[in-house]
């Protein structure tokens, strides 16, 4: 692209148009769910006992958080699909017909609904949909509902959701609200600036406006840069809307969601070198472990059998390369 100069008008015409665009999409992925299903709050996660075969103290979700990593071992051996433990989490999942899952709809590459199917897809959405498979047998037994960044955590604690698959950072902090399974996916976090501009990290960002979703690691890690001047938004693609009208300078977030931004926008472009450690995990309330050990069994088997390099591929492979090797989990919890 060097050399290729373009006016300042065109770009302009382009941006709004494709923030138009962005912001009828957002519009109607609102409030959508992957199915007819109505939504149905979970009961209490005290109300779940848990199974004899996969034990879940009170308390083993405690607060106590030396390594973020490290999650519970995964249930040995995992049951069939249709026989799950009597009393544990699952076998409710399997009385009521479907797991319900919290994702993004508007995460290109991760959790996006698709314009000619009308359906949810991504590398978030098949890990979802694996543990479906691992429960009933189906991957398609699953209510996936849209939910925001600042979401996840909320829908978890109050049980309107058994799992979240968005993208979500394992922290220590969200340790003491939730659990997570084993790491899934490791990201980094960057920056999306407009085409041709020399920053290549948020410290070339002095005085200009960075968006950041609300309720992300991403805003939080603004705080790090003190001379760039924060800006929220409820999600990703209202970033970009704020970007593609002039309000924001950039975007910064994981990479695998900026690529997906960098998709939609050709005006935009991801730069520089991963600047944060993003460990992708499954949320889980915080009392259901047995549900957190179920999901990495699946998880393991999905990496021994191919699945895993299989969605990256389909998914990630084109924007981020080769499929790196999974990440190795830690099962130091509990």
């Amino acid at each position: 692209m060097s050399g290729d100069v373009r006016g300042t008008q065109e770009p302009a015409r382009g941006r709004v148009v494709l923030a138009a665009v962005v912001t009828l999409v957002g519009a109607l992925l609102a409030g959508c769910t992957s199915s007819g299903y109505d939504p149905t709050p979970l009961p209490t996660a005290s109300a779940a006992p848990s199974p004899t075969s996969s034990p879940s103290p009170s308390g083993s979700a405690a607060p106590v958080c030396d390594d973020p990593l490290a999650s519970y071992a995964p249930i040995s051996p995992l049951p069939a699909p249709g026989s799950m433990p009597s009393g544990s989490t699952m076998a409710t999942i399997a009385e009521r017909g479907r797991l319900i899952v919290g994702v993004s709809g508007d995460s290109l590459l991760l959790g996006a609904r698709n314009p000619i199917s009308g359906q949810l897809e991504g590398f978030d959405i098949d890990m979802a949909r694996l543990v479906s498979q691992a429960i009933f047998g189906d991957p398609d037994k699953i209510e996936l509902r849209v939910i925001t960044a600042a979401e996840r955590i909320p829908l978890l604690e109050d049980g309107s959701v058994d799992l979240v698959a968005r993208n979500m950072t394992i922290t220590c902090a969200r340790w003491e609200q939730i659990a997570f399974s084993a790491e899934y996916y490791r990201s980094g976090q960057k920056v999306l600036v407009p085409l041709g501009s020399s920053a290549t990290s948020l410290a070339d960002l002095a005085g200009q406006r960075v968006c950041a979703p609300a309720g992300s690691t991403s805003l939080v890690k603004l705080e790090d840069f003190p001379e760039v001047v924060p800006v929220s938004a409820a999600t990703h693609t209202g970033c970009l809307v704020k970007f593609q009208q002039g309000e924001v300078d950039a975007i910064t977030g994981d990479d695998t969601v900026l690529a997906g931004l960098a998709a939609q926008d050709p005006y935009a472009q991801v730069v520089g070198p991963a600047f944060t450690a993003e460990p992708y995990g499954l949320g889980v309330n915080q009392a259901n472990t047995d549900l957190v050990r179920f999901v990495n069994a699946v998880l393991a088997q999905a990496v021994a059998d191919g699945r895993w390099t299989q969605s990256y591929d389909r998914w990630l492979a084109d924007a981020l390369g080769a499929a790196p090797a999974p990440p190795v989990p830690d099962y130091g919890r509990g």
